[in-house]
């Protein structure tokens, strides 16, 4: 169904366009092209700013993530060096 809707032929998409040139008239569509490029402009711009938003958020949690890691790891290290001295002993 949704394959359907992405592939509009040009006969359909002139269609549209006459039709909406009839409902709002040649003086009403670029008044409506242009809000309608300010309402995607302002939805990217709030999109960029959670992802930014999130990004910086998420940076300390990523820092301390990397510690908790790394103290495993030599922890881990030091255990296995300690049975393997224990059994050689």
């Amino acid at each position: 169904m949704i394959d359907n809707l992405l592939f509009i032929s040009g006969g359909e998409i002139f269609f549209v366009f006459a039709i909406a040139l009839l409902l709002f008239g040649s003086k009403a569509i670029p008044d409506i092209a242009r809000v309608l490029g300010k309402g995607v402009r302002e939805f990217k711009k709030a999109t960029n700013e959670i992802k930014r938003e999130l990004e910086d958020n998420s940076g300390g949690l990523k820092k301390d993530i990397d510690n908790i890691t790394r103290s495993v790891k030599d922890e881990a290290k030091e255990l296995k060096d300690n049975i393997t001295k224990d059994f050689e002993d």
